[in-house]
This record gives structure tokens, C-alpha cells and sequence, in this order.
């Protein structure tokens, strides 16, 4: 999906949303503020503003917004002093927000400890630990991702969650959003290079029951003949450059041999 070009009124927006929300920024942590009710107006402009300025980022692949984003989850949601200034439902809110983008931003690396101070949720008896709420998010953000380089970026490090403890209810819904971006048509409409990527990311997180997922898939897309002819060209060219890589590294061997006695 190509990028939208940026004019020169969607800047000045972009400039304007950014200030606004520095401005919030400054008013929570820097301003001692009596009144709770003040507070959570600033505490939830602030979480629905950063999900405005996040989603311009995604939609336009770009991450104009980054520093911002590492400074709420660096500088605030990493940083008690700061987090704790924030009214509980806010805290709440903030985290479920960084959830949705950490992979976006490349901020994998900061996951362990965004999840030891993932805030108590009342309803945590019911959905589970951080780890859950934080794939919950994850797995809404994928359903709703439109453009393919940024899919693919998602797809690639959602790795990271390999060795989670989450309740079977939370594996099997990030286990069916993968499998939804594995199969030509709706209601994903997924390219190739997506259902690549989303097979890849389903067999290294579940590699439980990986060949007969496979068979399934295969006997479904033999339901849909009209992929047939893609399907078929696409395998020849594989076959095509597995015997090309494979002719190469004998060559390629076969000359360093040669190359030895040489040296010698």
C-alpha cells in the first residue's frame, strides 16, 4: 500500500498534535495537580492523543512520533515517580496503549520489564496475568492493521512472545489471529508475503500441530481453484531458486576446494 505523501496542512496538524500533547505531558508531570478530576481529563487526552499521533505513524509507515512513544514508556510508564501521578484507570489505559505499538516502535527489548510493571486489573481473575492482557492487545492490533509493510513488521517480531505462560483462552486468540492472515481472501484478503509470514510466526509460537494445520490449509485452498494457477507458478519458482542456491553452494564449495592446495 503506498505511502500518502505528506502535505504541507497535514504537517502543521502533526506539529499542532504534537505540541498539544507535550503540553499535557508537561501539565501532568511537572505541575502538582489537587484536583483528581483535572487529572484524569489530562491523563485520558493524553492516552487518546498518543493513540491519534501512534495511528498517524502506522497508517503512513512512518515513526515520527517515536520519541514520544519511548518517552511513555521509558520515562513514564517504566518510572514509578511518574506513573504514579497518573490516576489508576489512566495507568491502565497508557499501558494497554503501549502494548498495541511496543512491537511497532522497537521496543521488544523493554518487554520483560513493561510487564513486570503492567498495573492490576480488577477484572485480572477473569482474562489473567500481564502477559495476557498484553497479547489480548496485541492480537486486536493485528485484526486492525491495514498496511503490509507495517503487518510484516509486526509478523517478524511477534516472536518475542515464544516462551509467555498465558491461559489457553489467550493462546487460542493469538493463535486464530495468525491463522486469519494465512489464507488468500476475506476476510483479511492477506498478500502472499503476509501469509508467509503469519505461517512462519504460527509455527515458531505453535509448533504443536503444524502439519496437520498445513493439510487443512491445502485442502482449503483446493476449494478455490481460481488460486491454482498463482499457487502453482509460485512453487515452480521456488523449486526453481532452491536448484539455483543449491548449484551455486556446490560451485562455490567445489572452488574453495580447489583453492587449498594453493595456499599451501
Amino acid at each position: 500500500m503506498p505511502r500518502s505523501p505528506t502535505t504541507p496542512r497535514s504537517s502543521a496538524y502533526l506539529s499542532a498534535l504534537s505540541q498539544e500533547i507535550e503540553k499535557k505531558l508537561q501539565r501532568l508531570f511537572e505541575v502538582q495537580l489537587d484536583n483528581s478530576e483535572v487529572l484524569l481529563r489530562y491523563s485520558s487526552a493524553l492516552v487518546q492523543g498518543a493513540t491519534s499521533v501512534f495511528w498517524i505513524d502506522i497508517q503512513t509507515n512512518t515513526r515520527r512520533f517515536q520519541s514520544l512513544f519511548h518517552y511513555l514508556l521509558e520515562e513514564v510508564a517504566l518510572e514509578p515517580t511518574r506513573l504514579n501521578k497518573i490516576p489508576m484507570q489512566a495507568q491502565r489505559d497508557l499501558y494497554l496503549l503501549l502494548s498495541r505499538f511496543i512491537i511497532f516502535y522497537n521496543s521488544v527489548d523493554k518487554l520483560e520489564s513493561f510487564l513486570k510493571n503492567f498495573p492490576v486489573f480488577p477484572n485480572a481473575f477473569l482474562v489473567g496475568g500481564p502477559a495476557d492482557f498484553f497479547v489480548i492487545e496485541l492480537a486486536d492490533q493485528l485484526q486492525k492493521l491495514k498496511v503490509e509493510p507495517v503487518l510484516l513488521h509486526y509478523l517478524s517480531h511477534i516472536k518475542a512472545l515464544l516462551g509467555m505462560e498465558l491461559r489457553m483462552t489467550t493462546s487460542t486468540r493469538l493463535k486464530t489471529c495468525l491463522y486469519s492472515f494465512t489464507s488468500p481472501g476475506g476476510p483479511m484478503y492477506p498478500t502472499r508475503a503476509v501469509r508467509h509470514a503469519a505461517w512462519t510466526a504460527l509455527d515458531f509460537l505453535f509448533p504443536v500441530g503444524q502439519y496437520p494445520r498445513h493439510l487443512i490449509s491445502l485442502f482449503f485452498r483446493l476449494l478455490y481453484p481460481w488460486y491454482w494457477p498463482s499457487s502453482c507458478w509460485n512453487f515452480v519458482l521456488s523449486c526453481i531458486k532452491a536448484v539455483l542456491y543449491s548449484l551455486l553452494r556446490l560451485v562455490f564449495s567445489s572452488w574453495e576446494k580447489l583453492k587449498r592446495p594453493k595456499e599451501y
